[in-house]
């Protein structure tokens, strides 16, 4: 006879798949509350210390770590030297485990857990176990997901066996199941200690879907999420109509939620390949996405709109006017649903504490044969900045540099912004050369210039730009200064009659 040894945390399915087992001849091993609930079911099991002759000691620490349970598993069925060593020592074979580990994810995410319950939670014979098995794939089959019962189940009725296929598909599962066990511990004790840059770093995170295709229809692609799984992102929001997310519907919506997080005020972000096209800023939602749209109302067509207030009526009617990919909200009335759920192809996405910006991960960046890892850019600095010009700034001018500079930190490197009236009007980004970003956002600002200010996320190298500026109109510039030019910077902003703000703070974003 045949057996396994189920001993499983998330006893979904599981008296199925026990019943099922028993019905193809097979004998049970289990331990603790899983063999109690197979007895409730009248199911027949033989507890793990009546093979071990050794009862549970430790509270349970220690239950199946021991030899008549491991040399069961990792025997060689093919190997006539273990098949002796096993019948001298009296150890019977055990030919599937079935295991799932400690919540450990579950516990280190509730606001009350204790360290002490987080500890106690960090699973040790369910990995070795199942570590075990996965090893002898060869010759003994193991399951950690609920999703594959019925698959084996299926094998062995067909067959009486389970295939070597199969039993190495889930040997792969298995060990992908630990690594990602394992990344959570130690990143709980990197947190714990107070390191954001260990020496070895394993990332832990969960596939949320399989997309349709990466950046372009010839790149596969899938969309993973943080272990803990923080309010106000992507990842944490709510299809309400449409499609799946492709890639770049998720990588550009994410775009637009970063930007979105620094106004506290009614805000709407237009965005385009992960850039934003137009910001505003307003006394209500309405006013923003005007704002928003008139800042460049031919690039957002096509695009991801964010706001950070319910989306209404009135909103909902402007929208539906132009095509809109993916609309992102706290939440939606039922008339702007009914309006925008008319076209059935636009993404409606509900995203609870949509302006949530205290969450501590790293940003990460793929390299060929390696990642970067950051620090979130989290700091504005404004309290420190210094008006280096002649002349101060109006104070609706120093609202509208600091609209422009929360915009700038988010667009792509060289980057400027020129707003008014707390909207984006101009917008250069992605430049090699920074007089370029400076021209472009002049020529998009148009004849909406005058009166306009200006932030850059990197210093002027050279005092072409502000003269460039002061010629079109612009009246403030915000820009982090350390340039060894900055003097003749200040001065040609002197000579324009502009007023200059040093932050001592860049923002590259590449």
């Amino acid at each position: 006879m045949k057996r396994a040894l189920i001993s499983v945390y998330d006893k979904k399915g599981i008296v199925d798949f026990a019943l099922s087992l028993k019905s193809l001849n097979w004998g049970i091993i289990s331990t603790g509350g899983t063999a109690e609930l197979l007895r409730k079911e009248g199911i027949e099991v033989l507890e793990v210390e009546d093979i071990t002759n050794f009862p549970e000691i430790l509270d349970g620490r220690v239950k199946t770590l021991n030899p008549y349970i491991h040399g069961g598993l990792l025997y060689k069925r093919d190997n006539q030297d273990h098949i002796k060593t096993l019948e001298e020592m009296n150890i019977g074979s055990i030919d599937m485990v079935v295991n799932n580990l400690y919540p450990f994810e579950e516990t280190i995410q509730r606001s009350d857990v204790s360290h002490e319950e987080i500890i106690e939670n960090i699973d040790i014979g369910g990995p070795s176990m199942i570590r075990a098995a996965a090893k002898n794939y060869k010759f003994v089959t193991v399951i950690v997901d609920p999703k594959d019962y019925t698959k084996v189940i299926e094998e062995i009725e067909k067959s009486k066996d389970v295939s070597l296929k199969t039993r190495q598909y889930l040997a792969s599962k298995v060990f992908n199941y630990t690594a990602y066990y394992d990344s959570l511990i130690s990143n709980y004790f990197n947190k714990l200690e107070g390191v954001d840059f260990p020496d070895i770093i394993t990332l832990g995170y969960k596939k949320e879907q399989d997309l349709r295709y990466g950046e372009n229809p010839h790149q596969k692609a899938a969309f993973y999420r943080e272990v803990i799984n923080i309010s106000g992102t992507i990842s944490n929001g709510i299809k309400l109509h449409g499609k799946e997310l492709s890639f770049n519907n998720i990588n550009d919506a994410n775009g637009a939620l970063k930007v979105l997080k620094e106004f506290e005020e009614p805000t709407v972000v237009a965005v385009k390949h992960s850039n934003p096209c137009g910001i505003g800023s307003g006394q209500t939602i309405e006013e923003a996405y005007k704002k928003a749209y008139e800042s460049d109302t031919s690039s957002i067509f096509g695009g991801i709109i964010a706001a950070n207030r319910e989306i209404n009526k009135e909103v909902a009617e402007m929208i539906n006017n132009i095509f809109i990919e993916v609309v992102l909200a706290p939440s939606f009335t039922t008339e702007a649903l009914n309006i925008l759920t008319q076209k059935k192809n636009i993404r409606l996405i509900k995203i609870d504490n949509i302006d949530n910006g205290e969450y501590e991960e790293l940003d990460l960046k793929k390299v060929l044969g390696g990642i970067l890892l950051q620090e979130r850019d989290n700091k504005l600095l404004l309290d420190d900045m210094e008006i280096v010009s002649n002349r101060f700034p109006e104070e609706e001018e120093l609202e509208d540099l600091i609209f422009a500079w929360k915009a700038a930190k988010n667009i792509n490197s060289n980057g400027v912004i020129i707003a008014k009236n707390k909207a984006t009007i101009g917008i250069g980004l992605g430049e090699v050369n920074r007089f370029w970003a400076v021209e472009n956002a002049i020529e998009r600002a148009g004849n909406k210039i005058k009166g306009s200010v200006l932030a850059s996320d990197g210093f002027f190298p050279f005092k072409d730009s502000i003269e460039a500026l002061g010629k079109a109109g612009v009246k403030a510039i915000i820009q982090p200064g350390g340039s060894i030019k900055d003097k003749e910077v200040i001065e040609e902003a002197n000579k324009q009659g502009m007023a200059m703000i040093f932050t001592g703070i860049r923002h590259f974003k590449h």
